[in-house]
């Protein structure tokens, strides 16, 4: 397990990335909140931190770590503020992996069920539809296919509601229901992660792993 300190440190260094930036608000993932709220043995919890967004001393900072199977141990890292609600997660492996790509093509519904780890670092794609970049607002996280492919639905929701024009809406309700016929097995799709930490994998013999050049 992590020490506090490290912990500290992580806040720190968010601290003076977000410190003049009020616009980055991302929600931590159903997963963690959900790890958190049946939190187990080794939950570290620090309370009353400085918070990057506010500044009130109202962040909480909590960790502990899960083990995923043919991946390893990871450790869940988020950082939430009870004052102005914001929220930051990440993942870090307890080991130290190359640079990878990882590409899966979804043939079937079951393919769904297949473990996604996903640090902040990482880039997301699903060619000719939607992506999940990297940086300061981009959160970590441990899922499935399914739970990754609601992320990218929720993402063109917005761009469908908030389209100004016929065009963009109908080629937002398309990709939506390209996404929903390859959630029901009725359709493929091809779904690449990149990480230059090395933190982030697709686990299954499915995916074809590449190492990516640093």
């Amino acid at each position: 397990m992590m020490k506090l300190k490290k912990l500290k440190n992580l806040l720190k260094e968010y601290f003076e990335t977000f410190k003049y930036n009020l616009f980055f608000y991302s929600s931590m993932p159903e997963e963690t909140k959900a790890a958190n709220s049946n939190a187990p043995e080794d939950f570290s919890k620090i309370e009353n931190q400085p918070c990057p967004m506010c500044l009130s001393n109202s962040m909480t900072l909590m960790e502990f770590s899960q083990d995923v199977p043919f991946f390893g141990t990871v450790y869940i890292i988020s950082m939430q503020c009870t004052k102005c609600k914001y929220r930051k997660s990440d993942i870090e492996p307890a080991e130290k992996r190359d640079p990878a790509r990882y590409t899966l093509e979804i043939t079937c519904e079951e393919d769904m069920n297949i473990r996604v780890v996903r640090s902040s670092e990482a880039t997301v794609k699903i060619p000719r539809m939607a992506s999940i970049e990297p940086g300061a607002a981009a959160n970590g996280f441990v899922t499935n296919v399914e739970g990754l492919l609601n992320r990218i639905k929720v993402k063109i929701e917005h761009l469908r509601d908030g389209a100004e024009d016929n065009v963009a809406r109908k080629k937002a309700k398309n990709m939506l229901k390209k996404l929903q016929n390859v959630m029901w097995g009725k359709d493929t799709m091809k779904l690449i992660i990149e990480d230059p930490t090395g933190n982030s994998a697709i686990i299954s013999e499915k995916a074809e792993i590449k190492k990516l050049k640093k």
